[in-house]
């Protein structure tokens, strides 16, 4: 199967990374893999919800999904960003992507969030 063009990719990630629920999850996801349920634990939204971002993260290329046996488990995939980091690397002011900066990143950004919701 041939993989779709790179502004498409890019479209997919950046909207994937839009969303603070998906960054949360994807922080959640660099710990480790984790079933469907267990990732929705923590959110205030319906298993169907966490579902849906779920799977615009895997269609972003951000995650994969595997079932095993009755669960489906989720992990990063570790060349999802990519395509985004060589993009951003073209500006010349970007360096590369480095997940454990980003993990960082995604950290901070997700408590001045939760500040701010409090």
């Amino acid at each position: 199967m041939t993989p779709p063009p790179l502004s498409v990719r890019l479209d997919l990630i950046f909207a994937a990374l839009a969303d603070p629920t998906r960054r949360r999850v994807l922080t959640m996801l660099l710990e480790d893999d984790m079933a469907v349920s267990d990732v929705a634990q923590p959110f205030d939204v319906s298993l169907a919800a966490i579902s849906k971002h779920l799977a615009v993260l895997a269609a972003a290329g951000l995650i994969r999904q595997e079932r095993r046996g009755r669960i489906t488990w989720c992990k990063l995939d570790p060349d999802g960003m990519r395509a985004a980091s060589v993009w951003m690397q073209g500006f010349g002011q970007f360096d590369p992507v480095d997940l454990d900066d980003f993990e960082r990143f995604l950290r901070t950004e997700l408590r001045e969030s939760d500040d701010q919701d409090a």
